[in-house]
């Protein structure tokens, strides 16, 4: 199984697998089981998402590749967006909708993960490296029939879409 099939079938039961009971405590005699290794899981990310038609929930994951030096002009996003690098490094900057300044840029380097507001404006996403491609997966999580990116409102007298 390679590394996007493993991250859909975990975004998949995340998404869409109802929660198992709590399951019941221990006796205070009985000894703790450890299910894994220490230091095989680690927390990437843990965001919060924005209320969303359950009827409708459509997850698609986007692999995006860049040379270096290579970027893409600003753009917009309808649904939330959550990142994960897979190589390299990219740099983000994106100032969220009703936003009157940008958050400032940010460099994500390989195993970092980042989110996404919806319809906020994408300014700066770039390869970090003039020298080394960047890969990142971008998992949009929608509740809605919508293209996955658009161009970005001008920055005059729009404040989004």
């Amino acid at each position: 199984m390679t590394l996007i099939e493993r991250w859909a079938y975990v975004l998949a039961v995340i998404c869409y697998a109802p929660l198992p009971p709590d399951p019941p405590p221990a006796p205070a005699h009985a000894p703790a089981v450890l299910h894994e290794p220490a230091g095989r899981l680690s927390s990437v990310l843990n965001q919060p998402l924005p209320q969303l038609d359950g009827a409708n929930l459509r997850l698609r994951m986007v692999k995006v590749s860049y040379g270096p030096g290579e970027s893409s002009p600003p753009h917009s996003h309808p649904c939330p967006v959550i990142g994960y690098v897979l190589e390299g490094a990219v740099r983000m900057q994106v100032q969220p909708m009703g936003a009157s300044d940008p958050e400032p840029a940010h460099v994500y380097r390989a195993g970092d993960g980042f989110y996404e507001s919806p319809n906020g404006r994408h300014l700066l996403s770039a390869n970090a490296s003039q020298s080394e491609p960047a890969t990142f997966l971008a998992t949009f999580v929608c509740d809605h029939a919508t293209d996955l990116t658009t161009a970005a409102p001008s920055e005059k007298g729009d404040s989004h879409p």
